[in-house]
């Protein structure tokens, strides 16, 4: 499906761009798995609509990310070499500026080499360039739902949807990581709340009937050489959490939507204590 049938609000998967898709395509707006986790602490609704009303704008590392994104997955923005090491004179600030006016992703020469190696790097891991292959799905897919609980139109961008067939459907998402360890990437999804995405995405190809059951797969490459690459599944316990994160974060967002109350923090006088690392070093000082 096109973007211009988004507006007829229909459930289904959509081949739309990433600004409209960012953008919130449904004309009576709905909720992504990133706006479900900004309603939810550390965030609060306050903050999720902030950013809602006035969104934030592009950071240099997120476009390292999308560089990435593009060579891995075959879809996205074209990438641009400014052949500068440094971009301080005007010449080249406006160069950039033209670049990223256009939709495109400039890129210094160093780091227009690195988001090639990593595409190599990934492609040399049998596994990984398997999920990602074209025969087998497309990247870069909107999948749009209403939730039947709360009436909220939901909405999901996934890196790669794989084809629908028979049985339990695996669906990958790159993610790009200081580390491809394991433990340090389990510190990044607690983080980031990448069980909470893991769920909305799964929540959404069981809501569209895509698959009787799926599962989630995180592919997680190392930004710097030597671009290490690491498979990595989330535990029961991890999804049964996020499942009821986001069944919460719905409902938040239903009541804000119906009321047009978006609360902060408390707005009493809140007691709190130390962490227990700064309390241990209190005591043994």
């Amino acid at each position: 499906m096109t973007a211009a049938t988004v507006e007829l609000v229909a459930p289904g998967v959509y081949d739309i761009d990433e600004a409209a898709y960012h953008a919130d395509p449904l004309p009576g707006g709905s909720l992504s798995s990133t706006g479900a986790r900004k309603l939810l602490p550390p965030s609060c609704p306050a903050l999720f609509r902030h950013e809602q009303l006035n969104p934030p704008p592009t950071r240099k590392v997120w476009e390292i990310g999308s560089a990435a994104h593009k060579l891995v997955l075959g879809s996205g923005p074209e990438l641009v070499r400014i052949d500068a090491a440094e971009w301080r004179t005007n010449e080249i600030k406006d160069q950039v500026a033209a670049v990223r006016a256009r939709g495109a992703i400039p890129l210094k020469p160093a780091e227009y080499q690195a988001v090639h190696e990593m595409a190599a790097a990934l492609r040399r891991h049998d596994l990984a360039a398997a999920l990602l292959h074209p025969h087998y799905g497309r990247p870069e897919q909107t999948l749009i739902w209403q939730d039947d609980e709360t009436g909220v139109w939901c909405r999901a961008r996934l890196d790669w949807l794989p084809n629908a067939g028979f049985g339990r459907m695996l669906i990958p998402d790159y993610k790009t990581n200081l580390s491809a360890n394991p433990a340090a990437f389990a510190k990044a999804v607690a983080e980031h709340g990448y069980h909470r995405q893991a769920a909305w995405y799964m929540t959404a190809v069981r809501a569209l009937g895509l698959a009787a059951q799926a599962a989630f797969v995180f592919i997680v490459q190392m930004k710097t050489a030597p671009y290490l690459v690491t498979l990595i599944d989330l535990d029961t316990e991890a999804l049964r959490l996020a499942e009821q994160s986001n069944r919460r974060a719905l409902e938040i967002y239903r009541d804000c939507v119906a009321t047009d109350e978006w609360p902060g923090y408390s707005r009493d006088i809140t007691l709190i204590s130390l962490p227990a690392w700064a309390r241990y070093a209190e005591e043994t000082l």
